[in-house]
């Protein structure tokens, strides 16, 4: 019942502490997300550099997949 009576009278220092918070998470992760979008489509897709049959072979070796042809 007190804690009504205060909360009634002014602020929570809890919850201005809370929105404080999420706020700033909520204006960070907009802004990455915006930043993302904006590198998406302004920096050119980087190129693949192209895969020797001998990594492929390895590579297939590694995870338990048989090569083809063998």
């Amino acid at each position: 019942m007190a804690k009504d009576a205060a909360e009634a009278k002014g602020f929570n220092p809890g919850l201005i502490v809370l929105l404080l918070v999420g706020g700033l998470l909520l204006v960070f992760l907009v802004g990455n997300y915006a930043l993302y979008m904006y590198a998406q489509k302004t920096i050119p897709p980087k190129k693949k550099k192209p895969i020797s049959k001998k990594k492929m072979k390895r590579e297939k070796l590694k995870q338990g997949v048989a090569a083809p042809g063998e």
